[in-house]
C-alpha cells in the first residue's frame, strides 16, 4: 500500500452481511483505487447456513470451510481484503483479545471511514454486537495509552448500513450511495452467497428502492441503485454547499 493510498474498514458480523448490505460501497471505493479491508467476526455457520445444514454427513466444520470460501470469493470480486475472526455466532461472543486485535487493524489501516451495522436490531444479538465491538475497538485505537508509542487512530467516521427490517432496529439513513456503477458487480456477489440464495432477490429490490430514493433526492436522475446509510458522528463542514 502507498502512503497516498485512501483504506476504508468494514466491519461485518457474519460472512455474508458485508456483501448484502455494504457490497455497493465496498466494489465502489475498490475501483476509485481505496484499500478496503473487510472484518468478518464469524462464519454465520449456526444461523445463517440453513441450506447447508439440510445437505446430508454436514458439519460445523464444513459449514465454516463453505461460508468462508464464499466471502472469500465475493470480497475478492468486489476488490477488497477479508479477515476472519471466527467468534462464533447464535451466539457470538467478544472476547478482549477480539477488541485489541480489531484495534490493531484500525490503527494499521488508518481507514478514513468505517461501515458495520446498526445499533439495534432485535431479530439478530450478532449484528449490534458487532456494531458495538466495532466502535469500541475504534475507542481502544484512539486512546493513547494503549500501546503507546504507536500511531493513534484519529476519528473516522462510522457508518450504519441498513438492516434487514428498518423499522423494528430504528434505524433511519440519512445517507444515500449512489452504486449504479457497481451494481452488476454487487449483483455478481449475491450469486456466490449460496447458502443464503433466498435473499439475493429481496437485496435486488432494496438496491432498487435506495436508488429510487437517491435519485429523488438529488441533481442526478440516472441514478438506479444505491445502498443507505445512517451515520453516527456529526458530520462536521466548512460551509453548507
Amino acid at each position: 500500500m502507498s502512503d497516498t493510498q485512501r483504506t476504508a474498514l468494514v466491519v461485518s458480523a457474519h460472512s455474508a452481511d458485508f456483501v448484502w448490505r455494504a457490497g455497493g460501497a465496498i466494489a465502489l471505493y475498490a475501483s476509485r483505487g481505496w484499500k478496503v479491508k473487510i472484518v468478518c467476526l464469524s462464519y454465520g455457520e449456526r444461523g445463517e447456513s440453513a441450506k447447508l445444514w439440510k445437505l446430508p454427513g454436514m458439519t460445523l466444520e464444513k459449514v465454516k470451510a463453505d461460508r468462508r470460501r464464499e466471502a472469500q470469493a465475493a470480497a475478492d470480486l468486489l476488490g477488497a481484503e477479508v479477515e476472519f475472526f471466527d467468534l462464533g455466532d447464535y451466539p457470538m461472543r467478544i472476547t478482549d483479545e477480539a477488541l485489541y486485535r480489531l484495534a490493531d487493524i484500525y490503527r494499521e489501516l488508518q481507514p478514513a471511514f468505517v461501515l458495520t451495522h446498526s445499533l439495534e436490531d432485535p431479530y439478530n444479538f450478532d449484528h449490534p454486537l458487532a456494531a458495538h465491538a466495532a466502535q469500541e475497538a475504534r475507542v481502544i485505537a484512539q486512546a493513547h495509552g494503549h500501546m503507546p508509542g504507536g500511531k493513534v487512530l484519529g476519528a473516522p467516521p462510522v457508518f450504519l448500513f441498513e438492516p434487514h427490517q428498518t423499522e423494528q432496529c430504528n434505524w433511519k439513513p440519512d445517507v444515500l450511495l449512489d452504486i449504479t456503477p457497481v451494481w452488476e458487480k454487487k449483483s455478481k456477489a449475491f450469486e456466490l452467497m449460496a447458502a443464503q440464495e433466498h435473499l439475493w432477490e429481496y437485496y435486488t429490490r432494496v438496491g432498487l428502492q435506495r436508488g429510487v430514493q437517491a435519485a429523488r433526492n438529488s441533481e442526478s436522475k440516472n441514478i438506479k441503485y444505491g445502498e443507505a446509510y445512517q451515520r453516527v458522528f456529526p458530520h462536521v463542514v466548512e460551509a453548507f454547499s
